[in-house]
This record gives C-alpha cells, structure tokens and sequence, in this order.
C-alpha cells in the first residue's frame, strides 16, 4: 500500500509518499481502508519533532473510513462498516491499524468527509466549551483564526451556548466565513488592532473567554481583552511557541486564569472520547453546525497541504485523499 512517511524531522519536504507493508490488525485493533484523512497543526508538529514521535513514521491522528478486519476481541465494529477515528497516529496512508477505544461508527446521515472532519477539531471545540470553560448564555468570547477549522466550530459552539463571538481573521473572505456561521462581530487584524476593537465592541469590559490558538504573536494583548477573573485557554501555538512570563501578571491584570489544554486529556478514557465524538456528529445530525472543507488534495501532496496549514492559507479543514 501507499503511505506519507516520515524518515527525519524537518520542513513540508520530509513527508515522503512511498509503497509500504500491508497490515493487520492486532488484539483490540481494527484494519480501516482510509477514505478520508484530516490534517491537524498536530501533524506539523510531529514532523519537525516539536512533539516527538519515534522515528521513522506515518503522520496523521484522525482518517475516515471503511473496516477492512477485526482482531481479536474486537465485537464492537465489523467488517464494512464506516468508521472515523481520532488521536490514533499513522493515518496518512491508505489504511490504517486503529484501536477500538479510539474509533466511533459513522451516522448514516453523516459523510465520510464531514465526518472525520469533525472529529479532532469537533471534539477540541467541544471539550473548550464546555469543560475549559463552560460558555453560557450572555458571555461573550474572542476566538482567534476564527475562519480555521477550529475556529469556525468554536464560533458555532459558542452561539448554541447562548454567547456573544468576537472572531480574529486575516482576510475579507474570512470575515465572511466566520459571520456566515455565528460570529457577532469580525475582526480582520492585518487592518485592526484586535485589542482596541474588543474594547470597542464590549465597552471597555472585555469578554469573558478567549480560545487561544496562535500563541506567541497574540497572547499578551488577548490577557489584555479579559474581564476580571477571565479565562485565556491557550490551545495552539501557530505563530510559535508563548515566552515565559510572571504569574504575577494575572493578578495585575485582574485574577486571571490560564489553561494549557489538550484534546488528550479531555478524552483520555474511553467513555469521554465516545461522549465527545457521539455529541459531534448528533449536533451534525440535527444541523445544528455545519462542517467547512477548505482544500481536498491527494495523499500524494501531503506536503503541499502542510504548507497551506502553515502559511495560514486554508479555511475550514483540508483533507487528503487517498
């Protein structure tokens, strides 16, 4: 079969397409024919090493798809049935060994595509809104790359909570996007100051929650757009990495509260993924979100679509088609 593989750490030009060793799956596992696969900024950061994955490797944490086999103690799934899976690497290939803990079955009214592009940033936006902090009505939240595939599902989460959305965006067809599906008020910031425009837009009280997932460029301004006793959760780092800073800065700033979360840990078992995942594709289900693709591309340019993720040129989610 065909697969991305990954034989050293570095830029896009590491992710080779080559003929690898069929597979079969183990105990508690399953075999999927791969559909379907979505490409995270997790990805970006277990090829340069950032997060480190031991060498060589096939990238990718999330693919949609059909079961091919069963191992052993596996009577949850069966052969032929449409599956997407999360936070199970090795899915940039043409099929992949997954484990039964991390799959869920595909709704009939639910594609492939919408599917899998719902499932690790569907979950991130879920367990954000409601466990990092919990979104109710009259809160108002800032929610930066409001256009990207997290973005877009945070903005919509935070509507069906009942809140008010502040989004960050670089481009006119962003803005667009990100109005198109909930947001209250858009800030394009290549031309605005993000930080005085939420003054403006909340009189000078701040909002209640920023979802944080550029990092080093924006995180001292977004503590300055908190309400007292505001949360910042901090769950990218697409600009880089944040500098170290004083605790005490909180305080200064009003009692704040910082998080450096993880979809790992918020579904670290197997009854939390299943309840996030099941509540994704239900709110898919009954419309009440939609899913945005922004780029189909073969598996073959798996390097190509790590570009656009990285050089912030992609809306929604981009997919790679085996």
């Amino acid at each position: 079969m065909k697969a991305i593989r990954v034989q050293k750490t570095g830029g896009p030009e590491v992710l080779e397409y080559l003929e690898v060793a069929d597979l079969k799956p183990g105990e508690d596992q399953i075999l999927v024919q791969v559909e379907a696969v979505g490409v995270n900024f997790i990805d970006t950061y277990h090829r340069e090493g950032l997060y480190p994955v031991e060498l060589p490797f096939t990238p990718g944490i999330e693919a949609a798809g059909l079961v091919l086999e069963v191992g052993s103690g596996v009577t949850s799934f069966s052969p032929g049935e449409r599956v997407v899976y999360c936070l199970n690497i090795g899915s940039y290939a043409e099929q992949a060994i997954v484990d039964k803990s991390k799959a869920v079955r595909l709704p009939d009214k639910v594609g492939l595509d919408e599917g899998v592009a719902a499932m690790c940033q569907g979950m991130t936006a879920h367990y954000l809104t409601t466990d990092c902090y919990s979104v109710k009505p009259g809160d108002t939240a800032l929610v930066h790359a409001a256009a990207g595939g997290v973005g877009l599902l945070l903005v919509q989460m935070v509507k069906l909570a009942g809140a008010r959305v502040i989004g960050t965006v670089s481009t006119e067809e962003k803005a667009q996007l990100a109005l198109g599906v909930g947001a209250d008020h858009v800030i394009r910031y290549a031309h605005e100051d993000f930080e005085t425009e939420v003054t403006r837009f909340t009189q000078g009280e701040g909002v209640d929650v920023v979802y944080e997932s550029v990092g080093k460029a924006t995180f001292e301004r977004s503590l300055n757009c908190l309400k007292p006793r505001g949360y910042l959760i901090l769950f990218g780092q697409s600009s880089g990495p944040v500098e170290p800073f004083d605790p005490q800065i909180l305080n200064q700033k009003g009692s704040l509260f910082i998080t450096r979360p993880s979809l790992l840990h918020y579904a670290a078992t197997r009854k939390e993924f299943e309840k996030r995942a099941v509540s994704v594709l239900r709110m898919i289900e009954n419309n009440q979100i939609s899913i945005t693709i922004g780029d189909k591309l073969k598996l073959s340019e798996a390097a190509e679509a790590h570009r656009r993720l990285e050089g912030r040129l992609t809306t929604g989610k981009i997919l790679l088609v085996p």
